[in-house]
């Protein structure tokens, strides 16, 4: 028996929530387009995204520590697919539409440069006095721009819900501008589980990453009552700490994260008393959250995490040096266009110089980034 694509619509209408959004209530995409027999219209985003060049360069971006530091730790693929697993398992107990959600999850980061948010914070200031630079813009531009794959049109010719939950992503470090997608609302549900997927992973893997790195010890983490909690939730007495016990450690605290999320979201949704997508997106806050309890033990950790591992100094070193590599890139390509490969050179018959080399420089791998460095300014590497 083949599951068509109306018989997979009818499904979601039979069991979904009423405030899900609902494939067949897409507001559609830019470009006519015709959709397949066996996806909806979010798998079909889902996939375009998964086959991107972008997709695949964030295997070599930073996440926190840059690629060459070793094969163990998060990269911002990683990191992507962890933030997926997550959201769809908040929106599959939440009844909002999973395939939206991942899609949303799976682009989120899609436009970061490298080195992570060094990279992010060089390019800003770069691009200061010439539009400015915003990651999540950048994913936007991406999708809708930079990745020609199709005779028809530019990008990949998402829906508007998928490209509307690109610009109102949103985190404590991350918040855009969401002009031209009707900013005066909210996101839909399906835009803000992405939200509070990606604050869970990166607070759990730079957990796990920073007791590997030695950047601290378990010890130091005794102030928090967040770790006394795991502790006390796996039964262990501090002694003999290994990569065991911190695996049950981490997968304890993503546990605990989300079914606090779970738990505190769905009731906000029976108060809120949103019986349908616009109803979510006329109130005046995100109905996605923590409960006051796990939201004050959650910035607790946030505070060690960046006193302890983001200004540590190996990562404050990588960060300055990151920094500086990308502005010797900008710099380069600006004062001298003829340096830029002939296919990006092209570019400049329709596009400003500076956000040419800024699109160029945000699509690079960290790997990428360090061996153009050393092409422009090592005299003994080959061009």
């Amino acid at each position: 028996m083949m599951v068509t694509r109306e018989r997979l619509e009818e499904v979601e209408a039979q069991t979904l929530a009423p405030y899900a959004k609902k494939s067949r209530d897409s507001r559609g995409r830019v470009y006519p387009d015709h959709e397949p027999g066996y996806r909806t219209a979010f798998q079909r985003d889902r996939d375009r995204i998964l086959h991107t060049t972008a997709f695949r360069r964030l295997e070599y971006k930073t996440q926190v520590f840059v690629n060459y530091e070793g094969d163990y730790y998060r990269t911002r693929l990683t990191h992507t697919l962890e933030v997926a697993q997550i959201g769809r398992t908040i929106a599959r107990a939440l009844g909002a539409n999973e395939d939206l959600t991942e899609a949303i999850c799976l682009v989120h980061d899609l436009g970061h440069p490298p080195f992570g948010h060094a990279g992010e914070r060089a390019l800003q200031t770069l691009m200061a006095d010439h539009g400015g630079f915003d990651h999540n813009h950048q994913a936007l531009r991406i999708v809708d721009v930079l990745e020609q794959r199709y005779p028809d049109f530019p990008g990949l010719n998402l829906t508007w819900e998928v490209r509307e939950g690109i610009v109102k992503h949103e985190t404590e470090y991350d918040v855009s501008s969401a002009e031209g997608f009707e900013p005066e609302k909210r996101g839909l549900l399906e835009a803000q589980i992405p939200n509070a997927a990606d604050e869970i992973a990166y607070n759990a893997h730079d957990l796990d990453d920073g007791l590997r790195a030695g950047l601290f010890t378990p010890d130091a983490l005794e102030g928090l009552q967040l770790w006394r909690d795991l502790k006390a939730s796996i039964g262990w007495d501090g002694r003999d700490f290994d990569e065991l016990v911190r695996h049950r450690l981490i997968r304890r605290l993503i546990g605990i994260e989300v079914t606090d999320l779970i738990t505190t979201t769905g009731r906000a949704l029976a108060e809120s008393g949103v019986a349908s997508p616009d109803d979510v997106q006329a109130l005046p806050h995100n109905l996605i959250g923590h409960s006051p309890e796990l939201a004050a033990k959650n910035a607790e950790l946030k505070a060690f995490l960046y006193q302890h591992m983001y200004r540590h100094y190996r990562l404050m070193r990588m960060q300055i040096k990151a920094e500086r590599f990308i502005a010797d890139l900008f710099h380069a390509y600006t004062s001298e266009p003829a340096q830029l490969p002939a296919n990006v050179q092209a570019r400049l018959a329709h596009d400003d110089l500076y956000r040419v080399v800024c699109d160029y420089i945000a699509g690079m791998t960290d790997r990428f980034a360090l061996e153009e460095w050393q092409k422009l300014f090592d005299p003994f590497v080959r061009a």
